[in-house]
């Protein structure tokens, strides 16, 4: 077992001797300094949402109408006497956390796919590597260890969406998982005012560029002037989102690998019980925290109603507001087998490397380890809707 609580102690007893951790404690601290360091047009596509940003704003608050009821006399503030790790879907984690597929990481940072996948693979905490990454799938696959799935963006090209599958398989992927509340771009004023759409720069698009399917598509190699690779981005916009897809096309996927399938972007019961019928093997709540829709539901409000249609049959995660331990714990006691954890850790990339990716993921881990013990909790399989009280406003 890995006793990620450790950390605290690390700090403490460093500084005895006046060091002090170089980057900040909280989510909410990374965002602050990210703002601060990172160029206006990173920070704006990492940190934007949809429209008002009202749903972004209600991921957070929802977990504030929730509260932890903790136990006493457990036993189990000892780090050995807690045990984090769980299975989701074959694949084996050191705690119930994944890192969210973020597009574009060579934003803030070269190599910024793989490097995410090095930090997860070392920490033994699963990763979800974005269609819209700025490394190939082959690159990201080589460091990422046994912990990591990829994302699709399903392309208006099955033949494409089938290559990367594959693609993503061949390269050691554990699971596929289907975005499918993004058919299209939300309306996002932060990257509107600044006029900048990473993608038509040819940014976030290398696995598309390194597709055969897609050079298939092409009269001419984009490498090879800069009007071709203008050519190849006016495909990719042709190609991106795929509005005609339905619930009965996860089975294609179960037709091009044999890997399971998670669908996310989900946060209608009846949606859930569809794509589960279909095949399915689980469901992420999410919306797309908050960059897709504006005045959505909150992620964490739609997790118990999916998880009390299909999680006797699939697998269930919420992605969407996490920024601390206490909230893995909500989400957990609310019916989710684990969590995607997003924009913090892009903010520790942007501003310190792996350094950043690190420090940003083990602040979450320690405080989930730290939280859980003095809950009274000795395992995450104990997590259920008994500690946990509805609260008011």
């Amino acid at each position: 077992m890995t006793f990620f609580g450790n950390m605290q102690n690390e700090i403490y007893l460093t500084g005895i001797g006046g060091a002090r951790p170089e980057l900040p404690m909280t989510a909410a601290g990374l965002e602050a300094r990210a703002l601060e360091e990172l160029s206006t047009e990173a920070y704006a596509y990492i940190a934007g949402s949809a429209s008002t940003e009202r749903t972004a704003a209600a991921n957070l608050d929802a977990f504030t109408r929730r509260a932890l009821v903790p136990r006493m006399l457990r036993g189990t503030g000892s780090p050995d006497a807690r045990d984090l790790s769980v299975d989701i879907l074959g694949t084996r984690l050191a705690a119930p956390v994944l890192t969210a597929p973020i597009g574009v990481l060579g934003l803030v940072r070269e190599r910024g796919e793989a490097i995410v996948g090095e930090v997860t693979a070392e920490l033994g905490i699963g990763s979800v590597l974005s269609t819209a990454a700025s490394s190939t799938i082959e690159d990201v696959g080589a460091v990422s260890g046994d912990n990591w799935w990829y994302q699709l963006y399903w392309p208006a090209d099955d033949e494409l969406a089938q290559s990367l599958v594959q693609r993503a398989a061949k390269a050691g992927a554990k699971a596929i998982v289907v975005t499918v509340d993004t058919p299209g771009m939300g309306w996002r004023p932060r990257d509107l005012e600044l006029g900048h759409l990473p993608f038509l720069r040819a940014q976030g698009i290398a696995n598309y560029l390194s597709d055969p399917v897609f050079r298939s598509r092409l009269a001419t190699p984009p490498e090879e002037s800069p009007e071709a690779m203008q050519i190849a981005v006016l495909t990719w916009v042709s190609l991106f989102g795929n509005h005609a897809l339905r619930p009965s096309d996860i089975a294609k996927i179960n037709e091009w690998t044999g890997l399971p399938v998670l669908v996310k972007g989900i946060v209608h019961e009846d949606d859930a019980r569809a794509v589960v019928d279909e095949g399915a093997d689980g469901v992420v709540v999410s919306n797309h925290g908050g960059r897709q829709v504006d005045g959505a539901i909150a992620a964490l409000d739609a997790l118990g109603p999916v998880a009390a249609a299909v999680g006797d049959r699939a697998t269930v995660l919420l992605d969407s507001g996490i920024r601390c331990g206490a909230d893995v714990l909500i989400a957990l006691a609310l019916g989710a087998d684990a969590v995607l954890y997003g924009r913090p850790w892009a903010y520790g990339l942007g501003l310190a490397g792996a350094d950043g990716v690190r420090h940003a993921l083990r602040i979450l881990l320690a405080d989930l380890d730290v939280t859980m013990g003095l809950a009274g909790l000795s395992s995450v399989a104990e997590v259920d809707s008994s500690v946990l009280r509805a609260v008011g406003r």
